[in-house]
């Protein structure tokens, strides 16, 4: 496991347009994982858009999960929340459409989970690790990146979403959010063998 953190891609970034299969959502799951349903930003409402890159192994991610379904109860009427996963299921097959339909099913999530198989998406992102957390604005411009809170697997601190809680809630109050901000620290994405050489 290497410690990664975020890239802190620059606050007023546009969201990076995508299409992706769509292996869980709203309905409950949608396609076999080979040929699933697509989903694109072009469908987006004129609302906050919360992105969460994840995957299903990641002991970083696994600590969060509750603080995630907490965030989609809380916020998930006023915010478009989407998760993608973009690991290589080459050397970590437990990453691919089962294992993140499994991971959305036993915590009760309802947001689009989507499935970056080329990993291009990663890369418009700058995503770095799992969990890596974007909030964009109405407008659909990057107001917060970084950390859910200080909690890690074992120190110990509150698993409550403080950093993101208070970015949400300063965007949805039509509140600056601050810019001092944190970065997130996870596993690194696991990135195809080709493309880890290129790197």
């Amino acid at each position: 496991m290497v410690l990664t953190p975020s890239t802190m891609l620059p606050l007023g970034t546009p969201l990076p347009a995508c299409t992706l299969e769509q292996i869980w959502g709203a309905q409950g799951p949608v396609g076999s994982g080979e040929s699933g349903e697509l989903w694109s930003t072009n469908a987006l409402a004129a609302e906050p858009v919360l992105v969460l890159f994840l995957c299903a192994h990641c002991p970083f991610v696994k600590h969060i999960e509750p603080e995630l379904t907490r965030l989609e109860r809380d916020y998930g009427s006023r915010v478009q929340i989407v998760a993608i996963s973009s690991n290589s299921t080459r050397t970590h097959p437990q990453d691919g459409p089962a294992g993140l339909r499994e991971q959305a099913r036993h915590h009760g999530w309802s947001f689009p989970y989507l499935f970056d198989a080329s990993q291009a998406v990663a890369r418009a992102f700058h995503a770095a690790c799992t969990p890596d957390l974007y909030l964009f604005d109405h407008q659909h411009h990057l107001v917060y990146r970084g950390q859910l809170d200080a909690s890690r697997p074992g120190n110990d601190q509150p698993l409550d979403g403080r950093d993101l809680r208070g970015a949400i809630q300063a965007l949805l109050a039509g509140k600056p959010v601050s810019p001092e901000q944190k970065p997130s620290i996870g596993c690194n994405i696991k990135w195809h063998p080709e493309a880890t050489a290129d790197r």
